[in-house]
């Protein structure tokens, strides 16, 4: 058999059978046969079956194998581009890709040298082999593969961990080929896995695909393929957000290095943005069906764009500062910023509880919107509140008793978040506190003065949140800041506290793609903010809540 050139096929044929009688692996046939498509013949097709000196293994005159590698084909990518990138003449590149000018759709795999693939490709790799040497007295078992990950894109594909198998539910058209194909194994393998083959494939089976090495078994799966989408502006020179994106950056690497080193795997691929003009052509970096998570971008338009380029996937898409109304009817969304009005509504509970009859005041910033929802809100909830609006902490005074004319005690909100501002206003608080018994003072946002004058503040009962503030008596924060000052010889700014933050929460809810909606709900503080997680409607973004009250007592 092993010297015959050409097999003619006949009833009950396909390629497995036929390569086994031959000797040689399906691989081989099939790159022999390139008029044969997804593994399908007729009856009568001549097909050749002496394996030459192309097939991509040793023979016995001792020819040398060739290491293969794979690249995903990327948007504007072409057959001529790929020759120039990867230094390989179009005749090597079709020998190696038979059905090349059909195959040539964003995201399929075009398979190079290895070498080529390493030394042009940088991390456009995906998967690699080393070709098993093969002779004519080996056996079909012996042969030559490329070891690929499976294909993360498919929502059929699970890590089952129990029995120790990657498995795979056939879907409507699929072939056997094409399964192999997918998953960069061999028809050998996959029938030997599932001998009900024999009968057909049928929509619906849940086949086998390997069997898991016991020391890359863990509950957390296969690793993690996480996107991190930064504003570096290195693609147009414009650095307006650049060092905000390096600082991210700082974080953001400190909170994966302590997830690996946990024993989380984790492939991660950074992205420079670009401005809000160039986005869309950072998007071609992305391969959509290898992507398990995405963190980034930081602008409300470039997460709509990138929502509207995964909307096929449903990859989960974590926005750390863009919030808007415009963004909350996409289900694979996570809003990390918590909005002003999650404050104010929190902030006018707090002071319904504390309300006896006070005069309010609230310190309003210039745009007055936070102030007006406030007075809205308390309006609707007490009966004949006396609310009024200030500009300056200056103007919130004593109320008087009207029976006995004795100054009395008033309520003051603070509704600006900046720091001169709330510095004038503990000030404020702390010279009433010593007038008259029974001030209430409450903020929606913590500013460092509170901080510094805890005591005196303490005598006015200030009520205040605080979000993406640092506890540093925790032992988790100053474990925390211990490590990040040893690597970088300082402590974290605003967006390193915030990037290592959000990509240490997300990669503690997400260990594959779709596990973060399954630990949504869980809560959890990080460094210095809290994460709790709400859904703005049914089947849409979900949106931290989350914060800490701060109450101090007299």
């Amino acid at each position: 058999m092993s010297a015959q050139k050409t097999h003619t096929v006949v009833k009950g044929d396909n390629p497995y059978n036929i390569s086994k009688k031959y000797g040689i692996t399906v691989e081989e046939l099939l790159k022999m046969n390139p008029k044969v498509k997804d593994g399908k013949l007729s009856i009568g097709d001549t097909l050749s079956v002496k394996a030459g000196s192309n097939t991509g293994v040793k023979t016995n005159s001792g020819s040398k194998t060739t290491q293969l590698g794979k690249i995903v084909l990327q948007p504007k990518q072409t057959i001529y581009g790929i020759t120039k990138q990867y230094k390989i003449s179009e005749e090597e590149l079709r020998r190696l890709n038979p059905d090349l000018d059909s195959n040539m759709k964003i995201g399929n795999e075009v398979v190079l040298p290895l070498e080529n693939v390493k030394k042009y490709g940088g991390a456009s790799v995906i998967s690699s082999a080393k070709p098993v040497e093969s002779s004519s007295n080996t056996s079909s078992s012996t042969k030559s593969k490329i070891d690929s990950d499976i294909d993360k894109s498919s929502h059929s594909v699970s890590d089952n961990s129990q029995d120790e198998y990657a498995t795979y539910t056939v879907e409507q058209g699929d072939t056997v080929f094409s399964i192999v194909n997918k998953f960069g194994i061999t028809i050998d393998e996959l029938v030997a896995l599932n001998p009900d083959l024999a009968k057909g494939l049928k929509a619906g089976m849940v086949l086998k695909i390997r069997k898991l090495d016991p020391g890359y078994i863990k509950k957390n799966g296969d690793a993690l393929s996480v996107v991190l989408m930064l504003p570096f502006g290195y693609s147009t020179n414009e650095t307006q957000y650049r060092s905000m994106a390096l600082d991210f950056l700082t974080g953001a690497k400190l909170a994966i290095e302590r997830n690996a080193a946990s024993g989380q795997k984790l492939d991660i691929k950074i992205v420079d943005s670009g401005n809000e003009n160039s986005f869309k052509s950072s998007l071609s970096q992305i391969n959509t069906n290898n992507t398990d998570l995405i963190i980034g971008p930081f602008f409300k338009s470039n997460v709509i764009d990138l929502l509207d380029f995964t909307k096929t996937q449903k990859i989960p898409v974590v926005a750390p500062f863009a919030n808007s109304s415009e963004l909350y009817g996409y289900s694979n969304l996570i809003i990390l910023e918590t909005t002003d009005q999650t404050y104010a509504d929190k902030i006018a509970e707090e002071v319904k509880n504390a309300y006896s009859n006070q005069k309010i005041y609230i310190l309003a910033d210039a745009k007055k919107e936070n102030a007006n929802y406030l007075k809205s809100i308390l309006e609707k909830n007490l009966k004949n509140a006396n609310i009024i609006i200030v500009n300056s902490a200056s103007e919130i005074q004593l109320d008087q008793n009207m029976m006995t004319g004795q100054s009395a005690p008033v309520i003051a909100v603070l509704a600006n978040d900046n720091d001169a501002v709330g510095e004038a206003f503990s000030n404020k608080m702390i010279a009433l506190s010593k007038e008259v018994q029974g001030i209430k003072a409450f903020s929606m946002y913590s500013t460092p003065s509170f901080e510094k004058k805890i005591d005196d503040l303490s005598q006015a009962s200030l009520v205040y949140l605080m979000d993406r503030k640092i506890d540093t008596d925790g032992r988790f924060e100053k474990e925390v800041l211990a490590a990040y000052k040893t690597k970088y010889c300082k402590t974290p700014g605003k967006y390193a506290i915030i990037g290592f933050d959000v990509v240490n929460d997300m990669l503690t809810r997400e260990n594959k793609r779709g596990e973060i909606f399954k630990q949504i709900n869980k809560v959890q503080t990080q460094l210095a903010t809290k994460f709790e997680f709400v859904r703005t409607k049914s089947n849409g973004a979900y949106i931290n809540k989350g914060f800490r009250v701060i109450r101090l007592v007299p």
